[in-house]
């Protein structure tokens, strides 16, 4: 029985291979047809090498792979479109970055065409794909063993997706068989396991013990090994909820990585590097007029200089020096306000000028250069002053395992109107919850965000 569970992962691997050459051909065909379907154009202006194949191959190749999006293990059809539409967008980011420096290989018409068919070509296969597959699946019945919190969250959640998944109930050694617990049969103890298991009704079975019953778990495991059935461990030997994980293999170890962030991965490090240089160089680019005349306008509203350099903590805990347009008088160390020395309304020491360009975040401009350096990204954490830094609770540190941010998710729900310890709590948040789509989602937000200037003073 063994060996059939082994064959049909054979297969199941040798079909997810298949869909990937496919999804890789259609992507082709569609810059084919994007390069050769436009007779507007001059077909003789533009000879299209096979290194152009080669290079959209390459690229789409990492990003389907990257997003799972040919052998996703998705429930519903959304999810799997939701990976297929990652996977191009990050395809189409990577051609237009080398379609910036040559965009004589492949116009902006005919690249917008392949943009589009291309898409719409693995939209209409992946659909169909999905469809044939949810007719064909028959739904998993899940066994879970231990009847605790956790295994209890689990059963609810499967139960949302009834069609494909059934749970079976629960198996532990502390609730009597036949029973119930919140709604789900009990239908034995651990010695009952392999029983359940051979009558040919149980696909996966699921390990959710407590602490105190980890010593049984190899013991249940190998005697589950005859059986052509999926096992699958929640564990539950730490309080998780600040960390993403990921599974490694350490010379045939398998190891259980804590990680602070999604950012840790080297991939998602880069990917979020190269966002930040290509918007941020557009942005400068297009801000650079605003900004000169924004210099003119300090200078005369105040003397002293139009742009300062502020230290800040940035990712590891290191200081730099972040910069800004000047938007309080020169002596405003002189004028130490009452109470905390943090953002406040209606500040004697911000100038005339400076209310404005901070209601709008227009002071914050200068920061597109700490971006382009490095030292920031366009989307963090908020660069932290040393002072607030020295009184941090140790839980608190978290938030430097990322590079600092012009805009977060701090910024687009509520800025300086909610209270100061609520700041750590958002970046915290982004922190765990960091994708690139999340970054997009923010940038988006900032902008009525900052039009609106709720919350900025």
């Amino acid at each position: 029985m063994e060996q059939g569970n082994t064959t049909y992962q054979h297969r199941a691997n040798r079909w997810s291979v298949g869909l990937f050459f496919f999804d890789l051909a259609l992507v082709l065909l569609a810059l084919s047809l994007a390069v050769y379907a436009q007779p507007s154009l001059d077909r003789g202006a533009l000879t299209v090498e096979w290194g152009l194949y080669a290079m959209v191959g390459l690229f789409w190749g990492l990003a389907l792979v990257r997003g799972d999006s040919c052998w996703i293990r998705s429930s519903t059809l959304f999810e799997e479109l939701r990976a297929l539409f990652k996977a191009n967008f990050l395809a189409l980011v990577l051609v237009a970055s080398f379609l910036y420096f040559f965009p004589q290989v492949l116009p902006p018409q005919k690249f917008l065409l392949f943009s589009g068919l291309s898409f719409a070509f693995l939209l209409m296969t992946h659909s169909v794909h999905h469809a044939l597959r949810a007719r064909n699946t028959k739904p998993s019945s899940v066994l879970i063993v231990g009847a605790t919190s956790l295994g209890l969250n689990i059963a609810r959640q499967l139960s949302k997706n009834g069609k494909k998944v059934h749970v079976i109930g629960f198996v532990d050694d502390a609730l009597a068989p036949s029973g119930s617990f919140e709604g789900f049969a009990v239908v034995g103890s651990t010695q009952d396991l392999t029983n359940l298991v051979s009558q040919g009704s149980v696909t996966e079975v699921i390990f959710a013990l407590r602490r105190s019953a980890y010593n049984q778990l190899l013991a249940l495991v190998q005697a589950l090994e005859p059986f052509p059935v999926q096992i699958s461990l929640v564990p539950d030997v730490l309080d998780l909820a600040w960390f993403t994980t990921r599974v490694e293999d350490l010379n045939g170890v398998p190891l259980l990585r804590l990680r602070h962030s999604p950012l840790d991965d080297s991939f998602n490090r880069a990917l979020k590097r190269l966002m930040d240089l290509i918007i941020g160089s557009l942005t400068l680019v297009v801000t650079a007029p605003l900004m000169l005349l924004i210099g003119v306008l300090i200078r005369l509203d105040s003397p002293g200089p139009a742009l300062i350099k502020q230290e800040r903590i940035g990712e590891g805990g290191r200081p730099f020096g972040m910069y800004k347009f000047r938007t309080m008088y020169v002596d405003a160390p002189q004028r130490p306000p009452s109470g905390v020395p943090h953002k406040r309304r209606n500040d004697p020491r911000v100038t005339r000028l400076g209310r404005w360009l901070r209601r709008f975040s227009l002071d914050e401009l200068p920061q597109l250069f700490n971006v382009l350096k490095g030292e920031m990204s366009l989307v963090g954490p908020r660069p932290e002053l040393p002072w607030l830094v020295e009184r941090y609770q140790p839980w608190q540190r978290r938030r430097f395992a990322v590079p600092p941010g012009m805009t977060g998710w701090w910024q687009i729900n509520g800025r300086s109107e909610r209270p100061m310890h609520e700041h750590v709590e958002d970046d915290l948040y982004y922190i765990r919850n960091y994708s690139l789509w999340l970054d997009i989602f923010i940038l988006l937000r900032t902008i009525p965000a900052v039009i609106k200037g709720r919350g900025a003073f």
